[in-house]
């Protein structure tokens, strides 16, 4: 495991204040978007707020996240990774069905990319000092991974009712209430296909991170 030191300590405050940050943005345009389309969900679970008491989930954004920060603090970068409380999306209230599932499915991981991309260019453009540039490339490449993240075809996830639109009508209905076992999925994917699906979707924010930002985010993080 190695052990802790003050940049991995750095880097996972960082890494909880970017997730926290870019949580709530997405969040909020999220169930902002659903709502214009029509289904009132989001207004009955409060959603529609910058408050997160409003969307964190004690397991989702608490738990996990904490967990990865640890690894953090020793620098093993796991993806940063955390989902919000449920607030699943009732398609009967949407104007275009299919349409308007796939728009809310994927504003939420766009917001991300949007971040991403935007704290990319300010490491291109070169952040005043050593600790910004760390700040910044944490930000970047904690929004890289909350993109990929949510883009996983799991119950729950944006990814996993972008699923559902291609499932029969009674499979569909089984993968959706699967969503009451997000908790086990997560840490499915995250510690037990550890060396296996994971290696993968972190080569995938990696190069995201790159792309955006013009450096290899990782090399940089970890040479402090």
């Amino acid at each position: 495991m190695g052990n802790f030191t003050a940049l991995g300590l750095r880097l996972a405050a960082y890494m909880l204040v970017s997730l926290f940050i870019g949580m709530t943005l997405r969040e909020y345009a999220r169930a902002r978007v659903v709502a214009v389309l029509g289904d009132p969900t989001p207004r009955l679970w409060g959603r529609i707020s910058f408050r997160p008491s409003h969307w964190f989930d004690p397991f989702g954004s608490g738990f996990v996240p904490v967990l990865i920060a640890i690894l953090w603090t020793v620098l093993r970068l796991m993806m940063p990774a955390a989902y919000a409380k449920p607030a699943p999306i009732d398609p009967t209230y949407l104007r275009r069905g299919p349409r308007d599932v796939i728009v809310a499915s994927v504003v939420g991981p766009l917001v991300s990319l949007i971040l991403a991309i935007a704290a990319g260019l300010i490491v291109r453009a070169g952040a005043p000092g050593d600790e910004a540039l760390l700040v910044v490339t944490t930000f970047a490449y904690t929004n890289a991974s909350l993109f990929v993240f949510h883009l996983l075809p799991i119950p729950g996830l944006d990814g996993g009712r972008l699923v559902t639109l291609l499932l029969p009508v009674h499979a569909r209905e089984t993968f959706r209430n699967a969503d009451r076992y997000l908790p086990l999925f997560v840490l499915v994917v995250l510690f037990v296909l550890l060396s296996v699906l994971l290696e993968f979707v972190q080569l995938i924010t990696g190069a995201i991170c790159e792309a955006a930002s013009g450096t290899d985010c990782l090399f940089l993080l970890t040479s402090g």
